[in-house]
């Protein structure tokens, strides 16, 4: 028995990440060894849990997984954990169709209860029917309780107590409304001084949680029988040498990509920011990141960027993801200061000029055979993407073709879409 649980709201917006981050470095303080999850694919909450909890965090998501994966993932990361808290994604029943993906669906699979925040501003007595619904609509969640996020006075607060009551759902808390208190910007990439004000964001979240929700009677409603791994771990590992590229440059990385590549050998992490020679390896993982905020020091590693060249060129084995690919181009144009050379093992060229959002999960078909899902997230855009032609037809989550590429020049795979291969063998890729 220990204390899980999966917070979870109506919709974005209405406070979950403040919540996750304050309660997640509240625990922490108490010296409890907090294990953070995130519903979903995304890559970026994750490194604030990170910050926040001092653990590395790991996704849960169902369009990449299987369920027996999910279930193993959350027994295995979470075993010697003394509390497991999940961040859900959206609203409690959004998925990529109707609930499927959704946090609901992860809170069910798992068999967890569910904290809502419900963010209160501008209502008051009507959130009864709103939580009756949460309730009602899926009888069995487990609705462990609520808190309540952006409450104005004590009069606002007995409102939303009655609300609460009279929906038969516990409260265990209400946060105040704070100016100031807004979650960082996800983009800033992980600069001294995006993580300084991350940094002072969380302390400022935690102090107010603490401040305001009871967390024991939280801990206590909480607690619930925890799974036993569904799978063993393979006993043996590989001799392979794999080089992973990771700074704030290059940092979105699922963890459990990097635990399946520890399973086939000896993994190696180098900075391209730092100046650090390419790793000997049989694997070059480049992961995506923000490479356009940091195109000016990318340009100016001559000697790492030949040597990628060479090894490419002779044939090694590149696997590069979004920011990863970007840094595989001729150049980066778009930005102050640019055009910016890149490696130049890739006949493209990438800008962020007339950058807009490309998004979603996706299914990636090789012309070989294999196939691999992932997760689509970029502003940026290939100015002369027929420069190669594609080695891979992707589809979206219904099924629908979309135009994102796939390129390979001779071993080097690189595209838009962040892979996830939890449960399937990367190495695929290459036969």
């Amino acid at each position: 028995m220990k204390p899980q649980l999966l917070i979870a709201a109506p919709s974005s917006g209405s406070g979950k990440t403040t919540f996750t981050m304050g309660l997640l470095r509240t625990l922490g303080r108490r010296r409890l060894t907090v294990q953070p999850f995130k519903c979903g694919p995304d890559y970026i909450d994750t490194k604030f849990h990170s910050v926040a909890s001092g653990e590395e965090s790991v996704n849960l998501d169902t369009w990449f997984s299987s369920n027996s994966h999910i279930r193993d993932l959350y027994a295995r990361y979470g075993a010697t954990a003394a509390v497991c808290i999940v961040e859900g994604a959206m609203g409690l029943f959004d998925g990529y169709d109707r609930s499927r993906g959704s946090a609901a669906e992860i809170a069910g699979l798992l068999d967890i209860p569910v904290v809502l925040v419900v963010g209160a501003k501008s209502t008051a007595y009507s959130v009864a029917a709103l939580l009756h619904g949460m309730k009602s609509f899926d009888p069995t969640l487990r609705i462990a309780g609520v808190i309540f996020n952006r409450v104005a006075s004590d009069r606002h607060k007995l409102l939303l107590a009655q609300a609460a009551e009279d929906a038969g759902i516990r409260c265990f808390g209400f946060l105040p409304r704070e100016e100031g208190l807004e979650v960082p910007s996800r983009h800033l990439g992980l600069t001294l001084a995006a993580e300084r004000q991350m940094e002072a964001w969380i302390a400022r979240a935690a102090q107010i949680v603490e401040q305001n929700v009871d967390i024991d009677a939280l801990l206590a409603a909480c607690n619930a029988e925890f799974p036993q791994p569904e799978h063993s771990e393979p006993s043996t590992k590989g001799v392979m040498r794999i080089a992973v590229a990771r700074d704030a440059a290059f940092n979105f990385i699922y963890r459990e990509n990097i635990a399946r590549l520890e399973q086939l050998g000896r993994v190696t992490f180098f900075s391209p920011l730092a100046g650090d020679k390419l790793p000997e390896t049989e694997l070059l993982y480049l992961p995506g990141g923000y490479p356009e905020l940091f195109a000016e020091q990318l340009a100016a590693g001559e000697a790492l960027k030949e040597q990628i060249k060479v090894y490419a060129e002779k044939g090694g084995r590149i696997l590069a993801e979004c920011g990863g690919m970007i840094y595989l181009t001729e150049a980066i144009t778009g930005i102050p200061g640019g055009p910016y050379a890149m490696c130049g093992v890739l006949p493209l060229e990438t800008t962020m000029e007339g950058a807009r959002l490309h998004l979603g999960y996706r299914t990636v078909r090789l012309q070989n055979g294999p196939e691999f899902r992932g997760h689509e997230f970029h502003y940026s855009r290939i100015t002369n993407p027929a420069a190669i032609s594609s080695a891979a037809v992707q589809y979206d989550a219904r099924g629908e073709q979309v135009t994102t590429p796939l390129y390979r020049y001779k071993n080097t795979i690189a595209g838009y879409t962040h892979l996830y291969w939890g449960e399937t063998d990367i190495m695929e890729l290459w036969k």
